[in-house]
C-alpha cells in the first residue's frame, strides 16, 4: 500500500511539473472622439496587480492601490506614469491628457483621461509603452472611435505605435 501511495505520489508530482500557469498581460485602452465636445475620451483598463508593481517599483513601495489611504498619491502616481508610458499624435500632432481620474472594477483599474480641443480627427497615431519595461509578453490594445467606425491595433514591445487613418 505504502509502495502505491509512493507511486501515485511521484507520478501526480510529475504530471504536475508539466503544468505551466500562464498570466495574460493585457491592456485595453479605449479612445473615442466626441464630435460635439471636439474632445477624445479614454478610458484605459489596467490589471490592478500588475500597474500596482509598476508603482511601487518606480514611486512608492508602501502604495496599495485600493486603499482610500492613497487615493491622493495613487492619481498622481497614474497620471504622471501613464503621461509618461501613453503618448497621442492627432493629425501629426502630439496631443496631452488630462488624467481625470480612476475606478475600480473587480481586478481592473478604470483610468479616465481626456484630449481637449480637437477639432477633427482624420489620423491618429498611439504609442503604449505601458508595463512593456516589466513584463515582457505585454500586449496593449488600442480600440478608436469616431462615430461610427470603429478600428483596433494591438501593441507589443516588439511594436508599441501605430496609426489609424479616418475619413470625413
Amino acid at each position: 500500500m505504502k509502495k502505491l501511495f509512493f507511486v501515485l505520489s511521484v507520478l501526480l508530482i510529475s504530471m504536475s511539473s508539466f503544468t505551466v500557469v500562464h498570466k495574460f498581460y493585457v491592456s485595453v485602452t479605449q479612445i473615442e472622439y466626441n464630435e460635439q465636445q471636439k474632445s477624445l475620451q479614454i478610458i484605459s483598463r489596467i490589471f490592478i496587480d500588475d500597474i500596482e508593481k509598476v508603482l511601487r517599483s518606480r514611486y512608492d513601495e508602501t502604495i496599495e492601490l485600493v486603499s482610500q489611504k492613497h487615493e491622493a498619491k495613487v492619481d498622481k502616481y497614474l497620471g504622471a506614469y501613464l503621461n509618461q508610458k501613453l503618448i497621442i499624435t492627432v493629425n501629426g500632432q502630439e496631443v496631452v491628457f488630462n488624467f481625470i481620474g480612476k475606478e475600480y472594477d473587480n481586478d481592473l483599474v478604470l483610468c479616465y483621461l481626456e484630449v481637449e480641443n480637437v477639432p477633427e480627427l482624420k489620423t491618429i497615431s498611439v504609442s503604449n509603452k505601458a508595463l512593456m519595461d516589466f513584463f515582457e509578453e505585454q500586449q496593449n490594445i488600442i480600440h478608436v472611435k469616431k462615430g461610427e467606425n470603429r478600428k483596433s491595433l494591438i501593441l507589443q514591445k516588439e511594436k508599441d505605435k501605430g496609426m489609424l487613418k479616418f475619413s470625413k
